[in-house]
């Protein structure tokens, strides 16, 4: 598999704050139209949404399995997104984008979708880097979407209804993607086309010992605050692992332990009893907060991201 990208050449080291501005306009390569119409895609049903936070580092675990994504994340220069340096923003930022893809409207999809952009125009591969990567390149943004709509599906089958695992649930998983540079015609036509899409490239994942170490410290909470990570950290590794598919585990080089199982599996079972009483609003938890934080933002002119 080749990550070489074409733009990969001027290196993050070489892009000027001016410089930046300008890539991050000229992502926007779809037409008006198009874009206008990709904006107005919200998804329906969001029973899941909230839950989605339990399964987060695992998901980002498959998401920086794909070595350019995984090395786009570990050498990025931009430390105001480093999860390890910030790790309250690059949460904050990470759940407003799900929320800003699945239920934002096209004015503020627009919004978020330059904040973004003018951060990604940062995050580029150099010399001394050992796989090429851009994080305007659609291929890798198609990857990070079908991480995020792959974890949703994992929610229903979880804590949900399988049934709603529909075809046309899964076209409106594209705007996952297309929030920001994703081509809507890169998603795969169907829900067989993504499955082979998922089997063939987890298949060709390799995981160095690198990116591998780096994702060993998601597991372990090593990213948050020692309080925090007393408190919660064999809680956190045991949902992580648990949430982690078996693929994944398998390239990690990690076991799911047999007290680890039965936690998880104890807990999902009250989780599911106790989802059935929630209320909507907590069921869209924090998701929903992040849109009314992100309309605050723009208001008073603050930071998108």
């Amino acid at each position: 598999m080749c990550y070489q990208m074409k733009g990969a050449a001027m290196t993050a080291d070489a892009v000027s704050p001016s410089q930046a501005h300008s890539l991050a306009r000229d992502a926007e390569t779809m037409p008006r139209s198009t874009r206008d119409e990709l904006d107005r895609v919200q998804i329906d049903d969001l029973d899941m949404l909230g839950l989605a936070v339990l399964a987060g580092p695992a998901n980002v675990i498959m998401q920086l399995a794909l070595p350019a994504v995984g090395y786009g994340v570990y050498e990025s220069k931009v430390d105001s997104g480093n999860l390890f340096k910030r790790p309250t923003k690059r949460t904050r930022t990470t759940l407003t984008y799900l929320a800003v893809a699945a239920m934002g409207s096209p004015d503020i999809r627009k919004a978020y979708r330059q904040a973004v952009n003018k951060s990604h125009a940062y995050v580029r591969s150099d010399a001394d880097s050992p796989v090429k990567y851009n994080a305007f390149d659609p291929k890798l943004q198609l990857w990070v979407a079908a991480c995020l709509y792959r974890g949703w599906e994992d929610m229903q089958r979880i804590y949900g209804d399988p049934a709603k695992i529909t075809e046309e649930a899964y076209q409106q998983g594209a705007v996952m993607g297309t929030t920001l540079q994703m081509p809507r015609d890169l998603w795969p036509a169907t829900r067989a086309d993504f499955e082979a899409y998922w089997q063939q490239t987890v298949d060709e994942l390799e995981i160095d010992d690198t990116i591998r170490e780096h994702l060993m410290k998601i597991v372990r909470m090593d990213f948050t605050y020692p309080a925090l990570r007393l408190l919660f950290g064999r809680y956190s590794e045991t949902m992580t692992i648990g949430f982690l598919p078996e693929e994944f585990r398998k390239k990690m080089r990690i076991e799911q332990t047999p007290m680890q199982r039965r936690i998880f599996n104890a807990h999902n079972a009250v989780a599911r009893q106790v989802i059935r009483f929630m209320p909507k609003p907590l069921r869209e938890f924090p998701f929903n907060v992040m849109l009314v934080d992100l309309e605050w933002r723009r208001r008073t002119g603050r930071p998108l991201v």
